[in-house]
This record gives C-alpha cells, structure tokens and sequence, in this order.
C-alpha cells in the first residue's frame, strides 16, 4: 500500500496525568503514516483524488488542542480513528505520538506510544424466529449504518430456514452482511451483543429461539479462537442458511481454515436447512 508520511508535526497542547501538565501544556511531536492507493492521483495530478496532508495537519492541531486526555495511548487511538473517519479513502493509519518534555526524573531521549489502526472487512450472519423478525433484522442493519465506524457494503437476500439443532421452534430469516469497520474483533463482538440485546434476546437454551443473532463469520482473514470469540465461524462449513446468502454476496471469498470458498462449501454440503428464498 502506498503511503503518505507526515513526520515531526510538533503541537503545544495540554494532555497529561498530573495536574500541571494540563495547566502549563507542553509540546507534543505526531508522526503519521496515511497507507492509501495513490494510483489515480499519480494519474491526474489532481489534489482531489488524492489526501491533502495540509488539512490533515490542522485536523491533527485541532484535535490535540481541543481535547484533554491523560494518556498517549488514549491519543494515539482516538486521533487514529478520527483520521480514519474523516478520509475513509485511507485504508489504515501508523500513528506515534512523541512526549519529549515528560516528566520523567532522569535524562531520557524521549516517550512515544506507537499504533497502527485500519479498515476492516466482516462478514456478519444475521438470523431471527420470534415476533417481527423482519423489523429486528432490519433495524440491526440500520444501527450498524448509523454507526460511523461502520460501513455496511452488501447486504443478501433473505432465506428463510428450518431449525439448526434439536429444539423445536419456529423458522427462521437468515441472510449475511459484509461490513467495513474500525472497530476491533472484541470491540464488535460487544457492538453485536448489544444489539441483540436491544433486540430482547435472552440466551437461555443453546440453538434455541432468538429475537435475533448476530455472529461473525470472518473478520480480515484473522484466525481467532479464545473463550468469548472464535473466527471464522466454527460450524459455518455445515449451514446451508450462512452458505447461500454468503455465496450470494462474497462467492469467492475462502475460508482461511478450510482453503475453500464459499460456493464450493455450498457444494460440498448435503444437508440442507433453507426451505425458502
């Protein structure tokens, strides 16, 4: 990916944990590396099909002199992703922030918190059977809409389907989303709980009824398995109601685990849970 590099920025501001450097300041340096494609612009030479590092400089002052915070790290994270907001053209952003003037009390060169945030690409499953699950579906899709560190790209057609498991319980509407977003594995893990949440969902018996079910399929081609949170989706390969909307929107995308796409997992399958789409 190509880069934009922004080095030595130096702002006076005031950020700190102890009492006098939020009231006499000091000078903080911000290097930023802004990873985009600048194939059109090498092109056209035109500004507009490129980042104006002017106005990310007075959107990085304005940002350190607004604001207050304690930490480097509380910086670093929050200015990382407002750049990210503003230019969604920037695919990802490699942010240090240097504290020369610390209080440190011994001769130090410097303190610096260094990070690398970017755009993500999720696959998101969504399902429900109790009550109006069109309008619980569909206002979950809209929240994450709302959500600026969100962007909700493709959308499937819904299918509805007979129960996974051996609960007996009504069909459901299933279908699969695929979101670009800033939020992190957890941080949208907790963002999908909270809207099942919203939604009236009580997690009483496993595979039983929902209001709605929001789990991620894939994230980046990221390989995650941990108590709360395990990507891909350890049982999709076996749900024809994931694999259908899925090859519908991302035919190709493979399974980083398995080596196939979505289609010949489709294929592969014997059972089938849709009942229609």
């Amino acid at each position: 990916m190509d880069q934009i590099v922004i080095k030595g920025l130096q702002i006076f501001a005031n950020h700190g944990v102890y009492k006098e450097e939020q009231e006499k300041g000091q000078t903080f340096v911000v290097n930023a590396t802004l990873h985009f494609d600048t194939s059109k612009a090498g092109r056209t030479d035109e500004l507009s099909d490129s980042v104006d590092y002017g106005k990310i400089c007075e959107l990085i002052k304005d940002f350190m002199t607004q604001y207050h915070m304690n930490l480097l790290e509380t910086i670093a994270n929050r200015l990382a992703r407002k750049i990210l907001m503003a230019y969604p053209e920037i695919e990802a952003v490699t942010l240090e922030i240097e504290k020369p003037e610390a209080p440190i009390p011994m001769k130090f060169e410097n303190v610096s918190v260094k990070i690398h945030r970017s755009w993500h690409t999720a696959f998101i499953a969504f399902g429900s059977n109790m009550g109006d699950r069109l309008s619980y579906i569909n206002d979950a899709i809209a929240n994450l809409k709302a959500d600026m560190r969100c962007e909700v790209k493709k959308v499937s057609k819904f299918v509805e389907s007979r129960p996974y498991g051996e609960v007996e319980q009504d069909n459901f509407y299933n279908g699969v989303l695929e979101l670009r977003t800033l939020l992190e594995p957890k941080e949208l893990l907790e963002f999908l709980q909270a809207e099942e949440r919203h939604a009236g969902r009580v997690r009483k018996e496993h595979w039983g009824p929902r209001t709605l079910d929001l789990d991620i399929l894939y994230f980046d081609d990221m390989v995650i398995e941990n108590d709360d949170l395990t990507i891909p989706h350890v049982d999709m390969q076996h749900r024809d109601f994931v694999l259908v909307p899925l090859s519908e929107i991302a035919p190709y995308k493979r399974h980083p685990l398995i080596g196939l796409t979505s289609k010949e997992m489709l294929r592969k399958l014997k059972d089938s849970y849709v009942t229609r789409k």
